[in-house]
């Protein structure tokens, strides 16, 4: 969810784009990112609906959570804020009230099975002082009555560009790979008051793991464990998860059909069309 408010801006000279630094060193904006709800499609309702998935009947999949009770969610949020709330669009806030709810339900409907919370703005730890629902860890940029504050200013916009906290998060996370054991623990670390200058706030009561035994890539790198059959116990299991099999297509199945190529069809041969 973003509101391009940033990449589209008139005054950025690079359209399109969203870097980290002044330097321009990481496309934050660049071709791998999906943006799924975009401009005035980013509200409170929608991100609440698209948490608890009370979403509309024939909403496309790109703009579901499609997670059950074996899913890990990684949720950072940004913006301005203050104690208890987060802005959007700067029209409507989001408390930690209605963020508390909302993880209450998904837990109740089985949509996660971890929930790693991060915030990055001003009073940054409101917005999960609420929070009663099982294996969540939260992180916010600042304590209550701190601000969050901005990293560095990019001359050529004459704006801020990042905020601190985002900056060394990003800098950490650059350095883990897809096959890396850094874990959770560290990614705690990443912003000591020195160079947040504001208090990074945790909360761990109602996380029941180790941050020490979890690996970074249980959130950040879509790491999933698979099981890989071969084809003979492929091809068992679809049989046995078929419920009527035409004799032909069972032939077709088991005989020589496996070792030989395969067979080009016409859309006609496919899918009959009714008159």
């Amino acid at each position: 969810m973003m509101a391009d408010d940033m990449a589209c801006n008139a005054r950025n000279p690079r359209p399109a784009s969203v870097f980290n630094n002044a330097k321009q060193h990481i496309d934050v904006y660049g071709e791998e990112i999906e943006v799924d709800y975009r401009g005035y499609e980013v509200t409170v309702e929608n991100f609440v609906r698209l948490l608890t998935g009370r979403l509309p009947a024939g909403t496309p999949k790109s703009k579901q959570l499609l997670t059950d009770e074996g899913s890990n969610i990684l949720i950072y949020m940004t913006g301005h804020g203050g104690d208890g709330f987060l802005k959007f669009q700067d029209a409507e806030e989001i408390t930690n009230v209605d963020l508390a709810d909302a993880f209450e339900q998904m837990w109740q409907k089985r949509r996660y099975n971890e929930i790693l919370f991060i915030v990055d703005t001003c009073q940054a730890a409101s917005m999960f002082q609420k929070f009663y629902s099982p294996n969540i860890l939260a992180i916010g940029s600042s304590l209550v009555g701190e601000d969050s504050l901005s990293h560095h200013v990019d001359p050529a916009i004459g704006v801020y560009i990042i905020d601190r906290y985002t900056y060394f998060a990003l800098e950490f996370l650059e350095s883990v790979s897809r096959d890396s054991d850094r874990r959770l623990s560290e990614f705690l670390e990443v912003c000591p008051k020195r160079h947040c200058i504001s208090t990074v706030g945790i909360r761990s009561d109602l996380y029941q793991r180790d941050p020490r035994e979890v690996r970074v890539t249980e959130f950040f790198g879509s790491v999933r464990p698979v099981e890989v059959y071969s084809p003979k116990e492929t091809l068992l299991r679809f049989e046995k998860n078929l419920t009527v099999i035409p004799s032909n297509f069972r032939q077709r199945l088991t005989g020589t059909a496996l070792h030989s190529p395969p067979r080009k069809f016409q859309y006609g041969n496919q899918l009959r069309i009714p008159k």
